[in-house]
This record gives C-alpha cells, sequence and structure tokens, in this order.
C-alpha cells in the first residue's frame, strides 16, 4: 500500500512536471511564431530567395517581428514570399520600405528584413506587397574572391622570383647591385667627363692667349661690342625722333591758336 501511494505520488509528480513544460513549450512556441498577437499579412517578390525557409524571422529596424508563412514558385524567375507581422508595427511600416534577404549573423538562417520607409510616407495595409532588393549571390561574390586569390598569388609568385633574380646578381638591376667592376665603371665615366669638362674649360682660355687665335677672338669681341653699340645707337635715334615729333606737334598747335586769335580779331574790327 505504502509503495503503490508512493508511485502515484512520483507518478503525479512526473505529469504535472510533463503538463507545466508543455505549457511552457506551447507559449513559447505560440510567441515566437506570433500565433497568440493580432498580425497583419505583406509579401514582396524575389528572383532568388538565397535559402530563405518557411519559419524564418522577419526583421523591422533589427526587431523580430514576425515571420515566413509561405513561400510560391510563380513563374521560373518568380518567387513570392509570404509574411505575417506583428499588428503593433504596421504603422511604422510605409508603403515605400521594401524588404530584402540578409544573414543571421555571418552563418545563420537566412531572414527577411524590412527597411524603414520616408517618415512622412503612408502606412502599409493589409497583404500590402512590398517591393523588394534582390540579395547579393554569394556563389558568385566567393567565385570573384577565388579568382582575385588566385591572381594574387601569380603576382606574388612572380615578384618573388624578380627578387631571387636580383638577389642573385641576375639580369641588369642585378648585376648593377651586386657586379662591383660596373658601378666602378660608372664612377669613372662620370670622373672622365668632370676631367674633359675640365681640360676643355683650359684649352678654351689658352686659345684666347695665342698668338695666332688672338686676333680671332679679338675680331669676335670687336664685332659683339659694335653689335651693342649699333642697338644703343638705335635706341637713341628712336627716342630723338619721338622727342622731334612731339616738339613739332606742340608748334603746329600754338601757331593754330594764333591764327585763330587774328581772325577772331580782324573780325572784330570789321564788325566795328
Amino acid at each position: 500500500m505504502e509503495t503503490t501511494s508512493k508511485f502515484a505520488g512520483r507518478l503525479g509528480i512526473f505529469v504535472v512536471t510533463g503538463l507545466a513544460l508543455l505549457t511552457a513549450g506551447i507559449f513559447y512556441i505560440g510567441k515566437q511564431k506570433h500565433l497568440f498577437n493580432p498580425v497583419f499579412n505583406v509579401n514582396t517578390t524575389f528572383k532568388n530567395i538565397s535559402g530563405l525557409e518557411v519559419g524564418n524571422n522577419v526583421r523591422f529596424s533589427g526587431i523580430n517581428v514576425g515571420t515566413v508563412e509561405n513561400i510560391r514558385i510563380i513563374n521560373d524567375t518568380t518567387v513570392k514570399v509570404y509574411m505575417i507581422v506583428d499588428k503593433d508595427v504596421q504603422q511604422f511600416i510605409k508603403t515605400d520600405s521594401y524588404i530584402k534577404i540578409s544573414s543571421d549573423g555571418l552563418i545563420g538562417d537566412k531572414i527577411a528584413n524590412i527597411t524603414q520607409g520616408s517618415t512622412n510616407g503612408r502606412s502599409i495595409s493589409e497583404g500590402q506587397h512590398l517591393h523588394s532588393i534582390e540579395p547579393l549571390e554569394t556563389d558568385a561574390i566567393i567565385a570573384n574572391l577565388s579568382k582575385t586569390g588566385e591572381n594574387a598569388t601569380v603576382i606574388s609568385n612572380e615578384l618573388s622570383e624578380i627578387l631571387h633574380k636580383v638577389n642573385s646578381g641576375n639580369g641588369t638591376i642585378g648585376r648593377l647591385l651586386h657586379d662591383s667592376t660596373i658601378a666602378e665603371n660608372i664612377g669613372q665615366t662620370i670622373r672622365n667627363l668632370k676631367r674633359s669638362s675640365k681640360g676643355l674649360d683650359e684649352n678654351m682660355e689658352a686659345a684666347k692667349h695665342n698668338i695666332l687665335l688672338r686676333g680671332f677672338f679679338k675680331k669676335k669681341e670687336k664685332t659683339e661690342k659694335d653689335k651693342n653699340n649699333d642697338k644703343k645707337a638705335r635706341g637713341k635715334e628712336d627716342n630723338s625722333s619721338i622727342k622731334t615729333e612731339k616738339k613739332e606737334t606742340w608748334k603746329e598747335r600754338r601757331e593754330r591758336k594764333r591764327l585763330e586769335r587774328k581772325k577772331k580779331e580782324e573780325a572784330t574790327a570789321k564788325n566795328n
């Protein structure tokens, strides 16, 4: 009898605990699936939903506000996504809002993100269709990254090969860096050029004092002086001619005024 009572007590505790867990689970799932909150429907279309599934979250301003209720293939280029969203946020979602698919973290489930519309926009209604933005193709991005990585590897290998040749003294740059003979020859060539330039200046100076060439340099110097004197003389003549023209013009003006005064005096005398 006592054993039966203990068994019944344990069974009762187990049943009550199970019912409590079941009830809590139902409420939790209902809350997650928005089964107990007033909701409204919204839909959109994509060409590719990139792994979005029924039951995935719908977010607005980073908050879970609904779930994906249904996904239907309309044709070979259109997939329609139906969502249920909490009624409380309907007033904040505008008709110019749009929906895009993104990931919940780096490797998380896909989610449908509803963006914020304009502040003065009109709120959406029940069953409203919103525009969408096509998701980025992950496979295409990975392919491009892979191709970029391959190109970077090729470039890196080529640079390594070039540096190896330079360090080994191969090629023109390698020989210039490692062959001391070439560097010495270049330095010697520069010194020879400087020496030749200095020697040329000395030879020219000596030629000026040479008896046979002295006349040539003097004649050249005289010619340059004559040219300079001619330029100065032409400048003076031009200045003097300008002054003469100005002086003659002034004389003519004075004579004209004198004649005008004389004519006025003669006219006055005739009138009297």
